[in-house]
């Protein structure tokens, strides 16, 4: 079996920087982008316990067009859920990941 890495990025979003990290978890990987106030993700996070915490969190999937394999593709994907906090942020199901990490 090959040695699973922990991948760590960052980017600079509108007006801060947003950081990615790649977490293997057996077979799969969890994947996200962690801002100063807020993160956007892939299943496996728990959004409502964030927002128990007052963490803005919207969780993104992969469309008919796109795929979820890298950090990248979360900047791309649609936000398929998101939990109070990042609605009061003005964070909407449909939207982009990076326009959502943008308003967190």
């Amino acid at each position: 079996m090959a040695e699973q890495i922990l991948c760590h990025q960052r980017t600079r979003l509108s007006y801060k920087d947003a950081y990615g990290y790649v977490i293997p978890v057996g077979r799969a990987s969890l994947m996200a982008w962690v801002t100063d106030e807020g993160m956007v993700g892939t299943d496996g996070f728990d959004i409502e316990a964030l927002a128990n915490a007052g963490v803005p969190a919207a969780i993104v999937g992969a469309s008919e067009e796109s795929t979820l394999d890298t950090l990248d593709s979360l900047m791309d994907a649609e936000v398929k859920a998101v939990n109070l906090p990042a609605v009061q942020r003005r964070v909407e199901v449909g939207m982009p990941g990076r326009e959502a990490l943008n308003r967190m």
